[in-house]
Formats: structure tokens, C-alpha cells, sequence
């Protein structure tokens, strides 16, 4: 069987001339709005923001869009968070757009803080707003110290902040710091959250590839498809990679938005594109699949340090 054209790109991509990291180098990045959100707060814990634009849009797709169209020069996603697994709107939007690249993750502690206005008192509040997963992770919380307050959902943490500053009603949010700060708000408590070690793993998205660094270790993502659902379809994907030793991270399967019952895997792996085993193992799989994409080769994001409680 002769490789499919898609090989021939596996290795070509177009890397960043920037003598710094293509990241550090950009001048505008978006990210998941409105401001205020974790996206955000990752996002300037991660970049600098002196001399650079971080624009909100509003919505994933949104957010990825405007790096494929060169709206912004990159944009920061969350990908996966650590109670909840895979944020399946980035994942299912990244398997299926072929001019990106995920260039850098980073792993961002998640503290909820319950937020209201100025003057409204823990005793007081009678609803507490929030994005349905945040509400989640501080059920325990709520239970405890909030109990039969009604509990209603917003779009993001930062949008319930947000509708909390402009109601004028005895409510709270669950959001972050910044977006106190953001819309005008108080933190009546900090670290509401159940599990305390909760973060969000997000990634850079561009338009190339970044140059790699050899002293760091890599991890790389694709995405595979299969010709169809038949016994020994994901072993011959997975034995590529057993018989070169590489070490799996992820393995995940997602609907192919073709048909029902029809699915992409989606693998994480240790190592570089370029390293020899790694290479070896996706030039074997572009001869077998009908589809097989890189969707970025990049620097592991290191745990995010604890802050002392």
C-alpha cells in the first residue's frame, strides 16, 4: 500500500523564523471570553501581557477560527481539566481543522472564589450563578455553607460575575479573582473548590510550528482515522507504537461527525515528531489510515505549584 498524501506533510510544516518562542513572540492572542475567565487568568499567568493585545471571543470555535483566519497570531484553549476530562468542543474542533498546530500547553491550578457585590454579606445571598461545571466542583462547598440556595447556570464564570455585578440582587458567582477585579466584585471565600487539585491543562494554537527545544522533553497529538469499525482496528494503530516503545499519555475516541457509530481516535504520546521512533511509527500509520494529522509537537506543561493554604 502506498502512503497516502497526507504523509508527505507529517514532517513539512512551516516552523516560526522567530529567534524567540513563537508564543512569547506574538502580539495578539485570543482566548475564551468575556474577560475574567480561567482562560484568561492562564493566559496572563503564562504571557506577559506588556506590549500585547489578548482579545475575548466568544466562544471555542470562535477562539480557534481566529487563528486559522490570522485574526490573531495565536490563542490559548483549554483542552482538559482534571475532574471534568476533555473539554470535547476544542478537542472536536482541533480534529477537524488541518492548518494548526498545538505549539506549547501549560497547567493552570483552577481556584473558584465565591464572588457579590460590595456590601452583600455571605448570610444574605439568596442564588448562587455560575458555569454548570464550576457549580459542580463546589457542590460539597454549597451544600455546606449555602444550603437550599437556588443554584442557576450561566455561559462562564466570568459572564456570571459579570451578571452578578449588574443585578443588584442578593446573589453570588463562582468565578476568579480576576474577574472580581474585572466587573467590581468582592471574594466573600476563596478556594471553594471540592478537590484541590483541580487544574485545566490549556494549549497555544498556531498557525506554524514552533522550533524545538532538545533539552525539553515533548509530547506530541494526532488524530487517526479508520477505514471502518472492524476487530483490530485500534490495535493496528496502538501496535505501531508498542513494537518502538512509546510511551501512550492519552488515548481518546471521539464521534467522526460523519455517521453514527463511526469514530477518529485522538492519541497523545511522548516524545518529538522528529525523534526517530515517533517518526518511524506515523510514517507506518499515514500508509495504513486514510487519514492521519499531526496536530502539534510540543514542550510538556510542568504541574502548576500549589499555593499554600
Amino acid at each position: 500500500m502506498s502512503c497516502s498524501p497526507s504523509s508527505q506533510d507529517l514532517f513539512h510544516w512551516p516552523v516560526s523564523t522567530l529567534s524567540e518562542p513563537l508564543v512569547l513572540g506574538a502580539r495578539t492572542i485570543g482566548f475564551l471570553g468575556p474577560r475574567g475567565t480561567f482562560g484568561e487568568e492562564c493566559l496572563r499567568a503564562a504571557v506577559d501581557p506588556d506590549g500585547r493585545e489578548f482579545i475575548p471571543f466568544a466562544s471555542h470555535e470562535d477562539t480557534i477560527e481566529a487563528v486559522s483566519a490570522g485574526t490573531v497570531d495565536c490563542a490559548i484553549v483549554a483542552i482538559e481539566n482534571s475532574i471534568e476530562g476533555s473539554v470535547s468542543v476544542t478537542v472536536d474542533a482541533l480534529a477537524q481543522v488541518d492548518d494548526l498546530q498545538i505549539v506549547r500547553e501549560v497547567r493552570h491550578p483552577i481556584r473558584h472564589s465565591l464572588l457579590a457585590r460590595p456590601g452583600v454579606t455571605l448570610d444574605q445571598i439568596v442564588k448562587v450563578v455560575s458555569h454548570p461545571h464550576a457549580n459542580a466542583q463546589c457542590r460539597g462547598w454549597l451544600r455546606q455553607y449555602l444550603p437550599g440556595r437556588d443554584i442557576e447556570a450561566a455561559n462562564s464564570t466570568a459572564n456570571a460575575v459579570e451578571r452578578v455585578a449588574k443585578s443588584g440582587e442578593l446573589w453570588a458567582a463562582i468565578g476568579t479573582g480576576l474577574a472580581a477585579k474585572t466587573y467590581g466584585c468582592e471574594v466573600l471565600e476563596a478556594d471553594i473548590e471540592d478537590h484541590k487539585d483541580n487544574e485545566t491543562r490549556f494549549v497555544f494554537l498556531a498557525r506554524q510550528r514552533e522550533r524545538q527545544d532538545w533539552f525539553e522533553p515533548y509530547k506530541t497529538s494526532v488524530v487517526c482515522e479508520i477505514v471502518q469499525d472492524q476487530p483490530g482496528a485500534l490495535l493496528l494503530i496502538l501496535q505501531e507504537f508498542s513494537f518502538r516503545h512509546i510511551n501512550l499519555a492519552k488515548i481518546e475516541s471521539r464521534p467522526s461527525k460523519r455517521r453514527l457509530g463511526d469514530y477518529i481516535f485522538l492519541i497523545d504520546m511522548e516524545g518529538k515528531v522528529t525523534d526517530g521512533p515517533v517518526a518511524d511509527a506515523l510514517r507506518c500509520l499515514s500508509c495504513k489510515l486514510p487519514r492521519l494529522a499531526v496536530l502539534g509537537s510540543y514542550p510538556v506543561g510542568r504541574p502548576p505549584r500549589q499555593a499554600s493554604r
